[in-house]
Formats: C-alpha cells, structure tokens, sequence
C-alpha cells in the first residue's frame, strides 16, 4: 500500500529545498490541480482524531506549498493516490506533533514564513508578500493557508529531529570502530575468467544460428515503437545568462543566507563549509538556468503548436526559424526509451501518447534538459526474420557459449587452486601452471567507489563482497558474473591510516549522525504510517483492490 513511502523517501525530508528561479517563472504557471474544495466523503481517522473535510483541504493545501517550495512548480503530475498518501502523512506528523507538545511561537512561524519567501528573490529583488499573494490565489490558496503551512513545516521539522534524537547517539568510540571497517583496506589479486577470450573456440554453422534463433525468438521481438523528432533547450547552455541575470553580490548573498539556514545538511556529502557552499552556488545557478531554459521552451512550444495547418514538419519549421537543431531518434520502445540519451520517463510517456490528431508535447523536464517533440512514425510490435538480424544472433550465441566455458574453467580452477594453495604455492605460481594471469589490484577498502582497472569487467561490488567475506592469506569462492567469473584472494588487511581517520572522524561522525537519525525517523514513520492508514477508507480500498 505504502511503496511511494519508500520510493520517494526525499518528500518526508521537511526541508525547503535551495531555490533561486525567477518570481516570473511560477507567476505564471497556471493552476494545476485546485484546492480540495470538492473534496467530501469520510476521510477516516488518526490517532483517534476523526479527519474532517477541512482538516483534509488544509493539509492537502500544505503540501502543495511544501512541494512548491520544493521544485519551483505545483503538483500537477503526482498520481491522485500518491497525492493522497502525502496528504495523510502531513495529517499524521501534525496531529503527533501536537499529542507531543511540539509547537513553534508566533515570532518562530512568521520567521520562517519570511525566510520562504526570501528564497524566491533574484537580482536583489525582494519577492513581496502581495505578489506572492497573487500566486496563491491562481492556485487556489490563500495568505491563511502559506502561514499555517510556514507554522506546520517548523514544527514538523522540530518533531523529526525530536524522533530522530536516537539515532544521533554514536559514541566516538562506535564511529571510530564503523570508520575502520569501512576504510581499512585490502591488498588482493585477481584472476578473470572472461567470456572474450573464449570467443575463438565457438564456431557458428546455420543450422545452430537458426536453432538458436527459433530457441530465442521471443527474446528477439521488437515491442511497439515509436519515433520522434525533438529540440532539446539544455540547461548547461544557460548558465552564463543566469549567472548574468542573477547578478554575483545577489547570488553570494544567497549562498550564505542558505548556508545559515541548513548549514552542512544542505549539501550531504560535503565536507567543508567552502565546498558546501561551491555546491549551493551551482544548484543556485543550475535552477536559474533551468528557469531560463524552461521558458524559452516553453515559448517555443507555444509558436510549434499555434502554427497551422497542423503539421509534423512544424516543428522544423520554428525551430529553422529560431537556429534551433531538430534530431530525430531511432525507433525506441517505452520500457527504454531513445538509445541516444537517457530521456525521463515523461518523455518515453509522451512520445507514445502522440497521434497523428495530437502531433506534438512539451516542453518535457528531465533532469538538465527540456524537450518539445513531434511524431515521426509509429511502429507496431513484429518479430524480425532470421536473416535481418542474423549477425545478432550469431554473436548472441557465441557470446553464450563462451561464457559457459569461461565459467567451467573457473569452477575447475577453483578447485585446483584449493589443493595447490594447501601444499604452499602461492596464487600467483597456482594461476601460471594453469595457465592463467593473475592481476595485483589496486589496494581498496569497503568506502571505495571504483576501482580502474576493473574497468566494466566485473561489478566492483561483487569483487569487494567476495574480498571482505575472505580470511587474508585465503582465497575466495568462483564467484559467477555474467560474462564468465572471477576468484579473489586476500593477500593481507592494511595498517589504518591513522593521520586520515583523525582528521575525518568528526565530519564522519557527524554525516553517521545524521544518518542514524533519518533511519530512526524513516523506521518510525513507516510503522505509524502502516498501522494509522488503516483506518482511512482511501487506503482500505486500495489495499482490497490489491494496489500496491
């Protein structure tokens, strides 16, 4: 029932996020969703407080703001359920708040209330109340809902690290103890079994590609497709004119003002004030730039979708106008989307929602791009012919087969090394009588991220998996990937630095901290959020109907 709990684990962070987009940008977004004023029916229960319609729209308004505060846009493209369940959480955390005694003076609201508003400056421009007074009524939402939101979000903030404060007991002594596992490091060898260096011995007649192939067949079949032609407005290309439009007194202004606010949480990870705030600086600039982008997207869209007779090469024609570049995919299906760039599932949903009566969408948002796209085909779903995609099929094979062997020499390795290694060799003379290469890896700890000369032979994690599951002086399991195996072993544990661990104990303490406590936090609201939702019909019906 609850899965966008765990899935979207960021929303219940109640935190403002760093924000710097133009007033103008969201003063002009139209409402997408109203207030709840429609909303009726029994909206169930909490901790014994029957929900009313009233408390439902306020809490509902809440969130609104909070996501708006969030992502500079309203939510409009949340799933009604997902909605709904963030609606109840707010519920949930305020009622608690209040059975704890947690409340915030009328000084602490109106801070806050202020501190909100400040974050939506730019270019030294202060956002007034009036003229966000403006915004909340295109919504729906009034001056009585953003001061209750500002009062809700502190106190839900003060009852999070109130919950949390167990969490953030770790002892010196325990953080030093969990530094140590996950910085001393291993020295070790390797040896690969890999399905390339097999490949010579795999020969491929006809008759064993076509049984292959009719073996297969399913494993070949193209889904439906479709093709688009889009522009693309990328985020990096605007950074210099957001930085301009910003200005850098007002934009180091901001910085600070978010570093006193949230301090080092504004930017997990970082580990010294300057990097936190050479952080808080780039996403200050990436979201001007994407407000930028946004907008000239968006106007650009505008001009494709007026422009008559309605056309796909209308797209083309503005964009030939603009000096914008018009690409066009390959046929892609929605379970991966383009194979040129990774595109946001927005994209993948509104390429095949297009028809020949509705030729064109945007802008879509992905992560450092917007795109506006046109249809170019559609292609139903077929199974391509043996011939079409026989060298496919033939490298398909071979690679399958050659695996297989890569992974029977390494399991017979494995048991010959077991023995050799009993009567004194060592790996490496163990390896050359069999005629294998050992390889001497670079030393690497359980903090370690990438190791280069792995390169994508093998997942990193599964090499350290088996490295810190081994004795020193012992060699590990053949362990199976997916294009032959490995064998790990352990030559000996390396000395802690000592100077590196006393000049990163205390931010590692502190970021273990933090982390111990939102574990503490998320544990909790998953169990309350588990058993209070019981009792609201919304969720009683979603779990008859088997709604995950």
């Amino acid at each position: 029932m609850f899965r966008f709990l765990r899935k979207h684990r960021w929303i219940l962070i109640i935190a403002m996020a760093v924000t710097a987009i133009s007033f103008v940008t969201f003063m002009g977004s139209g409402p997408s969703r109203n207030g709840g004023g429609g909303a009726t029916g029994d909206f169930g229960s909490i901790y014994g407080h029957k929900i009313t319609q009233r408390d439902y729209v306020n809490a509902q308004n809440e969130f609104k703001l909070f996501y708006f505060f969030q992502n500079l846009q309203w939510p409009a493209n949340i799933p009604e359920k997902d909605l709904q369940e963030q609606i109840y959480l707010r519920l949930m955390l305020t009622q608690k708040a209040e059975s704890l005694g947690v409340h915030v003076s009328d000084n602490e609201a109106a801070t806050a209330a202020a501190a909100a508003l400040h974050s939506l400056d730019r270019n030294g421009q202060r956002v007034t109340f009036e003229d966000f007074k403006k915004v909340l009524k295109q919504e729906g939402l009034t001056e009585e809902d953003f001061m209750r939101f500002a009062r809700n979000d502190l106190v839900i903030q003060q009852l999070i690290q109130t919950l949390g404060l167990t969490g953030q007991l770790v002892t010196p002594q325990e953080a030093a103890e969990i530094y140590g596992r996950d910085y001393q490091e291993v020295a070790a060898q390797a040896v690969f079994f890999s399905a390339s260096n097999y490949l010579s011995q795999i020969t491929v007649t006809p008759g064993i590609a076509a049984q292959f192939y009719t073996n297969y067949m399913a494993e070949y079949r193209l889904p439906d497709r479709v093709q688009v032609s889009y522009v693309e407005f990328n985020v990096s290309n605007y950074l210099s004119a957001a930085e301009q439009r910003i200005g850098k007194t007002n934009l180091d202004d901001q910085v600070d003002a978010t570093f006193r606010r949230y301090g080092m949480d504004a930017v997990p990870g970082a580990k010294t004030d300057d990097e936190a705030k050479t952080k808080i600086r780039a996403e200050l600039l990436r979201q001007g730039a994407a407000a930028e982008a946004r907008k000239l997207a968006n106007d650009f869209a505008t001009e494709v979708f007026d422009k008559t007779p309605l056309r796909p090469e209308n797209l083309a024609a503005v964009a030939k106008e603009k000096g914008l570049t018009v690409r066009t995919t390959a046929p892609f299906g929605s379970q991966y989307g383009p194979e040129e760039f990774l595109a946001p599932a927005a994209f993948v949903k509104a390429a095949f929602a297009l028809t020949h009566d509705d030729l064109f969408a945007g802008p879509i948002a992905g992560n450092t791009s917007f795109y506006v796209i046109a249809l170019a085909q559609q292609l139903p779903a077929e199974i391509p012919s043996l011939d079409s995609i026989r060298e496919r099929v033939t490298a398909d094979y071979k690679n399958l087969e050659a695996a297989a062997l890569a992974r029977r020499d390494g399991t017979n390795f494995f048991y010959t090394l077991t023995m050799q290694l009993s009567m004194g060799k060592t790996f490496a003379s163990a390896c050359a009588a069999a005629g294998f290469h050992p390889e001497t890896l670079s030393p690497f700890s359980l903090a370690t991220k990438e190791l280069p000369e792995l390169a994508e032979r093998v997942n990193f994690q599964q090499v350290k998996q088996a490295a810190f599951s081994t004795p020193p002086g012992h060699a590990g399991n053949f362990e199976e990937t997916d294009n032959g195996g490995f064998i790990v072993f352990v030559d000996k544990k390396l000395p802690l630095d000592r100077t590196a661990m006393n000049a990163k104990l205390p931010q590692f303490t502190e970021q273990l901290r933090r982390e111990r406590a939102n574990e503490v936090f998320q544990s909790w609201i998953q169990t309350e959020a588990n058993r209070e939702f019981r009792n609201i019909p919304a969720f009683q019906k979603q779990a008859a109907a088997g709604v995950k």
